[in-house]
């Protein structure tokens, strides 16, 4: 089948629908992969990239005339270069639809006997995360906010101590915390900034915090979880309550990045002009929503302005503005929908693949969107358990305290293991013997005393030692060994006793010095350790 590439026809649009590594992977496939000439240049795409990945580079009708065509934007409908009307009969789109905003698209492509799938409808389900443009294209726009907010405030984002004076860091305000605003709070957040975000879903507080972010909200209990991940709208007293809010933080913040969005809907507005006009002079709004209308009752779409010493970013192409990343992770979306929908050589639509069909608009010219509801799961019937006879009652071996988690215990040595332990005891026993009643004239001086001393310590440590760790239980070993290695103490307490050594810098005074050393490293590192583990459970 053959694959055609289009080029975008916005004058703002800087994308492509997929980059020259993405088609060679279709080419690769199966597919027959045609690309409009300059389609991809102002991604930094140039047509030698796509024919060196396998593509052929043709003029404009070759390429919408494909079996499949590929674009970002919707197809325009008005003038003469109408879009839809360029397709061949009986052929596949993918692109961006809208198609609850934009009925005169769907009709247009429906008289064609087109099958239409729309990338704006792709479900927000685990199983579909790799052909979510909006979420690629979002997390894009997030990132790039920050960095339009950086390029027009007037300071650091990070705090400064310099011999010139003390500048504090900025402080962000993020209004919404789905894949866009995640995306701003991890980019502001890296440059330094205090971030602070408020969301109506409740279930996104440990993201924020996750990320370094401060998560804002209001005391009125209200949960805003919508369909699919959105948000939906909120009661006037909830409303009330986070205009509010708002108001105190825009005394307060430097930079506010909005983000919400509800589907179908125009953008809520948030930011009001009492509140632009309540923030520090170049302060900064950067509103995402601005395709839509705009958070902020500001914002003129397409456009910066200034209202009273603050600059209200109402760019409606940010994802754009990174062309080049932003193209090859749409293409990428689009290769694993082709791929849901059998690849070059098995290409259909499957009904069954929950997947695909919400994503369904058209096919062969048919209405189908909105998709059927999934019928509700039965449940299985009911069946009333007969009281099962009490388990017999079984004596449960003891256990040894040593555990306390009230698991088994651990299997015994094993036999090699106890073998060499016996060898070193009875060799420890016989140096013993030797060095304690084998003396020439039956004294011992200073030194054979201390000698004595030490390989006792060292047998007692070795079975000692042993035990200990032998008895621990796997699942608990990186947790309570880490913190365990305190026993390393004794080391260090042996180390410094005999590195006052009376008769100057010896061998012995060397070696206790580096036994502390490394018996100190190992305590610190194991209570480092258990608190980096401990931190993994803390919510």
């Amino acid at each position: 089948m053959k694959l055609g590439i289009v080029k975008e026809t916005r004058p703002e649009e800087r994308r492509v629908a997929a980059s020259p590594q993405v088609v060679g992977k279709w080419v690769k496939a199966g597919w027959e992969v045609v690309v409009e000439k300059g389609a991809g240049g102002d991604a930094s795409y140039p047509d030698a990239q796509y024919e060196a990945a396998g593509a052929t580079v043709v003029d404009r009708g070759d390429a919408w005339h494909a079996d499949v065509v590929l674009k970002l934007r919707p197809p325009t409908v008005e003038g003469d270069a109408c879009e839809a009307d360029q397709m061949r009969d009986g052929a596949t789109l993918v692109s961006y639809i809208f198609p609850s905003e934009s009925p005169e698209l769907v009709d247009k492509l429906a008289a064609k006997k087109l099958t239409v799938l729309a990338m704006d409808q792709v479900p927000r389900i685990s199983r579909a995360q790799k052909m979510d443009a909006l979420s690629s294209m979002a997390n894009i726009a997030g990132y790039r906010a920050v960095i339009e907010a950086a390029n027009r405030f007037g300071s650091f984002f990070t705090g400064q101590f310099t011999a010139a004076g003390k500048v504090p860091p900025a402080k962000v305000l993020i209004i919404g915390a789905g894949v866009a605003g995640l995306a701003a709070l991890g980019a502001a957040k890296g440059l330094g900034a205090i971030v602070r975000a408020f969301d109506v879903r409740p279930a996104v507080e440990d993201q924020i915090k996750s990320l370094g972010g401060e998560f804002l909200t209001v005391s009125i209990q209200e949960s805003g979880e919508g369909q699919g991940g959105y948000a939906k709208e909120m009661s006037k007293e909830f409303l009330e309550a986070e205009y509010a809010l708002f108001r105190q933080q825009a005394k307060e913040v430097d930079i506010v990045i909005t983000t919400a969005l509800i589907p179908g809907r125009p953008a809520p507005k948030l930011w009001f002009a009492d509140m632009v006009e309540l923030m520090k002079p170049g302060s900064v709004i950067v509103d995402l929503a601005a395709e839509r209308g705009g958070n902020c009752e500001l914002t003129v779409p397409g456009e910066v302005t200034v209202h009273k010493g603050v600059t209200i970013v109402g760019y409606t192409d940010l994802a754009s503005r990174m062309a080049h990343v932003a193209s090859d992770l749409y293409g990428t979306n689009l290769l694993h929908l082709l791929d849901e929908m059998g690849g070059a050589k098995g290409h259909k639509v499957d009904h069954d693949n929950d997947a695909v069909r919400p994503a369904l608009i058209l096919e062969g010219g048919e209405k189908r969107w909105p998709p059927p509801k999934a019928p509700p799961k039965a449940e299985p019937p009911k069946v009333e358990a007969k009281p099962a006879a009490p388990p017999p009652k079984v004596e449960a071996p003891p256990q040894k305290l040593f555990h306390g988690h009230g698991g088994p215990a651990p299997k015994p040595p094993s036999r090699k293991v106890g073998i060499v332990m016996s060898v070193i005891g009875i060799l420890a026993a016989i140096a013993f013997v030797c060095v304690r009643y084998l003396g020439t004239d039956g004294t011992h001086d200073v030194h054979t005393y201390q000698l004595l001393q030490h390989l006792t310590v060292f047998v007692m440590a070795i079975f000692v030692g042993f035990q200990v760790v032998w008895n621990v239980t796997p699942a608990l070993h990186t947790p309570l060994m880490s913190v365990t290695n305190a026993i390393s103490g004794i080391i260090v307490i042996g180390g410094l006793l005999n590195a006052r050594g009376n008769y100057g810098l010896t061998n012995g005074v060397l070696v206790a010095i580096v036994a502390t050393l490394f018996a100190t490293i190992n305590i610190a590192g194991g209570f480092l350790v258990t608190n980096r583990m401990l931190k993994m459970f803390r919510k």
